[in-house]
């Protein structure tokens, strides 16, 4: 297994090798970004005196609403350095787009192939990427680029088409998968449809983005589960984003995604984006080193983690970060509860007669959230409506209203051609 020398060095050393990339970093930002030169200087930021990673906090934060007010003002390159444009998915906002140099997609390439290496690869897998490589998306080109870094194969299929993605696995025969982990229910269910025998492939793990598999004690979310149930290979959870270009991704063990310091300072914040302590939840914030592009400094990303400083048994000594259990500005006020959609998509995957769903909260005529769960099934058992609400009474203590539809009025609002990921939330809040 590929571990990065610096992961495994004493806690001490890797500090010290951060703030000497930090103070690079600085001395880069006010030499080439009008956003962060603007910023120390308006701030009277002296930032040859941001010695340590301590010092750090002395410096703004930067957050999305930055990013899409001044896209251009972040860009750190002329436009004939610029290799590639990647946008956004926009999830919570306007896209934002970010441009990557030759440098950028060398970097993007070794943070996947040592976030792959995490997850137990090498160069003898096959991975049969499952997501799209197109469509101004940093996702595919990424594990597109580890995995040949890494020495390893792939094939290109993208996104759905399980009679394609079937028909892949017969020819080429796989080792691995680089999924949604949602999509191998579907995978599941077309084999027993099609009398395929998928437990006899040579498929025996996959690397998940995008859906949470564990839940904050490590134990396996009802998805991850219904997967297991069904199909026992090793799921390995990946945490990243186009903002960090870095990824956090699980060893063998489990246990939260591994940090790669050679890449990125990563920060836990409070509301006061002061540090939290282990055991509190705190909203990720990012320092990406060695980008040409478009650097970052103290990026709130809007992902709230717990994270974990003793070192793993896999022996890398970095922190890790446990499963994002909401994004901050999709946190629900409902009836004096805070829930995070998370929580209701555990329970809706956990109620077999529910075949999709939409989770959509609005402003309600007093001023306060509201949560409309609209459900897509086959059948309506009779009473099923108290069923599901006594289901999420008996986890979150409340129960939001529920709309019955149609299976493919559901899969339209879940699968829109504007949107690049399968959607599950609809925030119509009033700001």
């Amino acid at each position: 297994m590929l571990i990065p020398k610096i992961e495994t060095k004493p806690l001490q050393e890797i500090k010290k090798y951060q703030e000497s990339r930090l103070q690079e970093l600085l001395l880069y930002l006010k030499g080439n970004s009008a956003f962060y030169s603007e910023l120390f200087r308006k701030n009277k930021i002296n930032t040859d005196k941001i010695k340590t990673l301590e010092d750090i906090q002395f410096l703004p934060v930067t957050t999305k609403n930055d990013l899409q007010k001044r896209n251009h003002d972040f860009i750190c390159v002329k436009k004939e350095k610029i290799i590639d444009y990647i946008t956004t998915s926009g999830t919570l906002g306007d896209p934002v787009t970010f441009v990557m140099t030759e440098k950028d997609l060398d970097r993007l390439a070794y943070n996947e192939c040592i976030s792959l290496a995490c997850a137990d690869g090498n160069e003898n897998d096959i991975y049969q990427l499952m997501t799209t490589i197109d469509r101004r998306f940093m996702a595919g080109l990424a594990y597109f680029l580890g995995a040949r870094r890494l020495g390893a194969g792939v094939v290109r299929v993208g996104i759905g088409m399980p009679e394609l993605q079937w028909d892949t696995i017969n020819r080429i025969s796989p080792t691995a998968f680089i999924t949604v982990p949602s999509f191998l229910l579907k995978l599941i269910e077309w084999a027993d449809n099609n009398g395929i025998d998928y437990r006899s492939t040579n498929v025996k793990k996959a690397v998940c983005i995008g859906e949470p598999l564990r839940n904050a004690d490590f134990s396996l979310t009802t998805l991850g589960k219904k997967i297991k149930d069904k199909w026992d290979i090793h799921l390995y959870s990946t945490f990243a984003s186009t903002e960090m270009g870095t990824a956090f991704t699980e060893c063998r063990f489990g246990i939260g995604g591994h940090h790669h310091p050679e890449l990125i300072i990563v920060e836990l914040l409070d509301e006061n984006d002061m540090p939290v302590h282990e055991g509190e939840a705190g909203e990720v914030t990012v320092t990406t080193l060695g980008v040409e592009g478009m650097p970052l400094l103290r990026y709130k990303t809007g992902d709230i983690c717990y994270h974990y400083n003793e070192p793993c048994k896999c022996g890398r000594n970095t922190i890790r970060l446990g499963p994002v259990i909401g994004r901050k500005k999709q946190m629900i006020k409902y009836k004096g509860t805070t829930i995070y959609p998370a929580a209701l998509y555990d329970i809706l995957e956990n109620i077999d007669e529910v075949d999709n769903y939409i989770v959509e909260v609005y402003t309600n005529q007093i001023g306060t959230d509201e949560i409309l769960i609209r459900i897509g099934c086959k059948t309506i058992p009779e009473n099923f409506e108290k069923k599901i609400k006594d289901h999420f009474r008996a986890k979150i203590r409340v129960a939001p209203q529920i709309k019955f539809e149609s299976i493919e009025a559901i899969n339209k609002l879940k699968l829109s051609e504007a949107n690049r990921k399968a959607v599950n939330f609809i925030d119509k809040r009033k700001v």
